[in-house]
């Protein structure tokens, strides 16, 4: 079987990862007869120098005649010196997740057993961690009108404007109700509807739709008490669905209990990942560009690697593979290899290249 692949590496570490993802599977389409045909285009910090755009038109037209996209990561620091510029690479991951419709992020939080000193956290608190955040990806804070900047008589001001509609709402948890009933039945849905009129109408819903759900166990959580529970007891969440802002934020607070943001894969689907059914869908590791580890071949792959796997399960349905490509990672870890953001004493620590070599070889 042959599967059209968009490869857009972006900034920073983004093109060492994605050529190891990209490694994995060519490994992949080796040991199970597919042919995977790969197209490349620039996003973010490179889009800007290349075209003035974070994302062209000509990148959109070639992630549209996909079956998935592999993507890197977008941020460069020369942009970061001028708050005002009109354009930033991450404008562009912002207008790719708008175009192609990808509205659900999902990002699986699992700790393997051998990681857990790398963990910053006790190994009582974090052993058994395993769960799944969803996060609305297209809507809330990030897209929401007006977002503006202004000076007048009083001084400088700033809004912007979270907006969330029933249709919107409705389509991520359900993403959510429906990994829980594949899962251990438990959504936690997360909000601030002490606060905001969003996460009002947002509990409502969640409890309207939980009578269509009955062997799924809904709680409520707040945005600031959920951040504490993935401190205090993350081995009890099962899924957490919530919106675009708080999703962004609690994700990167629960990559350390995986060990680093490293570790940590994500899909981004404009469908609803039923089982036995395909959705469109760009895949990405959660971490950054860090261009200050940029061209040392020292970042850490697996996050893409198993990216790579979640494109092989929810894009191309492509199960057995995606479980190799799982397999593969864990063999690895259990043989002592390490990147150096999760290297530990009397393991061995090798480069992103020899990260990629060893997945590759065992798949």
């Amino acid at each position: 079987m042959k599967y059209r692949i968009a490869v857009l590496a972006g900034d920073g570490v983004g093109p060492e990862v994605v050529a190891e993802g990209v490694k994995v599977l060519n490994a992949i389409g080796s040991k199970y007869g597919h042919s995977f045909e790969y197209v490349h285009g620039l996003i973010g910090g490179v889009s800007i120098d290349a075209t003035g755009s974070a994302f062209s038109d000509e990148a959109l037209a070639m992630c549209r005649s996909a079956a998935a996209v592999l993507h890197g990561a977008v941020g460069d620091p020369r942009f970061d010196a001028d708050p005002g510029a009109k354009v930033r690479p991450e404008d562009g991951l912002l207008a790719m997740r708008k175009a192609l419709g990808l509205f659900a992020n999902l990002r699986p939080v699992k700790l393997y057993p051998m990681l857990t000193d790398a963990t910053p956290l006790k190994s009582e608190v974090v052993r058994g961690v395993d769960f799944m955040v969803v996060r609305e990806l297209t809507g809330g804070l990030y897209f929401g009108r007006p977002k503006k900047q202004w000076t007048n008589s009083t001084g400088r001001h700033a809004i912007d404007t979270m907006s969330y509609s029933e249709k919107e709402i409705v389509r991520i948890l359900k993403v959510g109700f429906e990994l829980a009933r594949m899962r251990r039945k438990k959504l936690v849905s997360v909000d601030k509807a002490n606060v905001l009129q969003t996460s009002r109408l947002w509990r409502s819903i969640a409890m309207d739709m939980a009578k269509d759900y009955p062997e799924v166990s809904l709680e409520h959580v707040l945005v600031d008490n959920c951040s504490m529970r993935l401190i205090q007891r993350p081995a009890d969440f099962d899924v957490i669905v919530t919106e675009n802002t708080f999703g962004d934020i609690l994700t990167d607070e629960a990559s350390m209990l995986a060990g680093s943001m490293g570790m940590l894969p994500s899909a981004s689907l404009a469908g609803i990942p039923l089982e036995g059914k395909k959705a469109f869908g760009m895949y990405e590791p959660i971490h950054g560009s860090a261009p200050k580890r940029a061209g040392q071949n020292m970042a850490n792959p697996i996050a893409t690697i198993l990216s790579v796997a979640m494109l092989l399960r929810h894009s191309l349905s492509l199960t057995t593979e995606a479980q190799a490509v799982e397999k593969a990672v864990l063999t690895v870890l259990e043989s002592g290899y390490r990147t150096y953001d999760i290297m530990e004493a009397g393991r061995t620590k090798v480069s992103t290249s020899q990260m990629g070599d060893f997945i590759a070889a065992r798949v």
